[in-house]
């Protein structure tokens, strides 16, 4: 039942004499780094500052800004021979975020990784196939560690290309699946198509899901077509990416694997912690990490803990779905998306206007975004240059944001004004 039974079933007072150990070690090495000398250095605080989780309060947040201001390696805590691996976000109009590992960081990371799984049923007899984007995006690699910690035959299909996929679940005996929640139900769709019954003629029994909001509505929609039982799981790639909170068989709520994550949720705007049961960002402190601990790091995520104990009697607290976040950033497709990344690629073309709009919306169980644009004085009415410019604008966007919005370009004048703070993405989304 239990990955690992003496972490996970470990009375409150073990786990927080753990914490705070392992807290104590994060801020000696986050010291080794310019930017937490400073930080820490103005406010006096040392690892013998820390005699309880209360003193947590006395350390300052960390941002996704200070992890770009220190791009690329200034957070990075150990010699840069020790680390054996980088995983980046997309930037906005800056740079992106990079996040080291050491050996220890990834063999920690597949650990968590199969923790989760094993939670959920997943054992060494299982196929895992892996529908996840590998590269710099944390979903495709984060879980193919984890699978094969557990022993599972892994097949990393990587996104798209669903007719090789239904292939592959049928040829390989797929037993489990990680994909997104929209990706999921596609899934369905061309199975439906090639007439093929998931119930029947596959092996399916678990689904891993992820990376973009979904609600459970959606989730118990997509487990009564595929014929399984599917899992929420939540990372973040500052956090390593998936493994750090993960749904047991009760389905009641992300367990957050607080042996290794020091979790607290505030108010936005105040920044103070808000009380049990109620909606705030997400504040994580990394417990066991050699080559980049970060410590109270902002997430933007919306959520809040979820009372009472879990009937799998595992200890760690569980969190609710996440509701949205404290800032701009939308998700499409499993990738985050910030609406200046998509303007920094549009005023670079001097036959454009300065006014757009980005739209999210669900057509066929498939997430889409377009963005349209308007177009400036300088451009002339030529069909062949307007087709041009529009596979122009995709290609740099597609290589911006990692997916392909539709472009359309208008005549100017053609998009809402607003008075005041304009209005640039509508996401028309129902499950937001």
């Amino acid at each position: 039942m239990y990955f690992n039974p003496e972490i996970e079933t470990m009375s409150r007072a073990e786990l927080e004499a753990l914490q705070i150990k392992r807290l104590k070690k994060s801020i000696d090495t986050a010291l080794q780094t310019p930017f937490y000398q400073k930080t820490l250095g103005e406010k006096g605080i040392t690892s013998a500052s820390i005699n309880s989780l209360d003193d947590l309060q006395k350390i300052p947040f960390t941002t996704k800004e200070d992890l770009r201001n220190n791009y690329p390696f200034g957070l990075v805590a150990c010699d840069i021979k020790k680390v054996v691996r980088l995983h980046s976000s997309s930037g906005t109009t800056g740079n992106p975020t990079v996040i080291c590992h050491t050996q220890h960081d990834i063999d920690q990371w597949a650990n968590r990784v199969a923790r989760c799984l094993y939670m959920v049923g997943v054992r060494d007899t299982d196929v895992f196939q892996n529908s996840s984007g590998y590269g710099m995006f944390t979903g495709g690699l984060g879980f193919q560690y984890g699978a094969e910690r557990l022993g599972a035959l892994t097949v990393p299909a990587a996104a798209g290309n669903t007719l090789r996929q239904i292939k592959f679940i049928r040829d390989f005996g797929t037993t489990t699946v990680h994909a997104i929640p929209s990706y999921a139900t596609r899934l369905y769709e061309v199975m439906q198509e090639q007439g093929v019954d998931p119930r029947r003629d596959t092996k399916l029994k678990t689904l891993v899901i992820g990376a973009e909001p979904h609600t459970d509505e959606q989730r118990k929609r997509i487990e009564d077509l595929l014929g399984v039982k599917a899992y929420n799981s939540f990372g973040m790639s500052e956090m390593s990416g998936p493994g750090v909170a993960f749904e047991c068989t009760y389905q009641n709520g992300l367990h957050i694997w607080e042996d290794c994550f020091i979790v607290e949720i505030i108010n936005p705007d105040t920044l103070e912690p808000v009380p049990d049961g109620e909606i705030g960002e997400l504040v994580l402190t990394t417990l066991d990490r050699e080559a980049m601990p970060l410590l109270r790091y902002r997430s933007r995520d919306l959520t809040r803990f979820l009372p009472g104990e879990c009937p799998c009697r595992r200890t760690h607290r569980r969190l609710d779905r996440i509701k949205g976040r404290s800032d701009d950033m939308f998700i499409v497709k499993g990738v985050n998306i910030f609406p200046m990344q998509v303007e920094k690629i549009l005023m670079q073309f001097k036959e454009l206007g300065t006014n757009y709009l980005i739209t999210i919306e669900t057509k066929n169980n498939n997430d889409e975004m377009s963005v349209e644009v308007e177009l400036g004085d300088l451009f002339t009415d030529d069909f062949s240059k307007l087709q041009s410019l529009t596979r122009e604008i995709t290609r740099q966007l597609k290589d911006e944001i990692l997916l392909t919005p539709k472009v359309k370009l208008v005549d100017k004048g053609s998009l809402p004004q607003t008075e005041g703070k304009a209005v640039r993405v509508r996401d028309l989304r129902n499950n937001k």
